[in-house]
């Protein structure tokens, strides 16, 4: 079964940098497009970054400039580096590839931005 274990959130404050990290396992990691993607309090997860498996990178426009997904194929890998973060990312991030067939989600990490 497909594993994604995501780590690294934390309480940061305003203007402050988080690196997050998940490590996927049971399935061809090098064969998939790899996002992040955030769900706070009362609102419907969303997409925040995306990046190919040939390393094309997008990104949600609230977080263009602030945010660089990145990922090692060699460790089946993919991070999210969030500079200058604000009160509006707090959110729940979790990691997953974009279409994929499987029903699976992580359990998440939670990064918190408050003075």
């Amino acid at each position: 079964q497909v594993q994604l274990v995501e780590s690294g959130g934390g309480l940061v404050q305003p203007g402050g940098s988080l690196r997050l990290s998940c490590a996927a396992s049971k399935f061809y990691f090098t064969n998939y497009d790899m996002a992040w993607y955030r769900q706070a309090p009362g609102k419907q997860r969303e997409l925040v970054a995306r990046i190919s498996n040939g390393g094309t990178t997008n990104y949600v426009d609230s977080v263009k400039g602030r945010f660089t997904i990145s990922r090692d194929n060699a460790k089946n890998t993919v991070f999210l580096r969030m500079n200058s973060l604000k009160p509006e990312d707090t959110a729940i991030y979790y990691c997953n590839a974009p279409g994929a067939s499987w029903d699976y989600w992580g359990q998440g990490t939670q990064v918190t931005v408050s003075s």
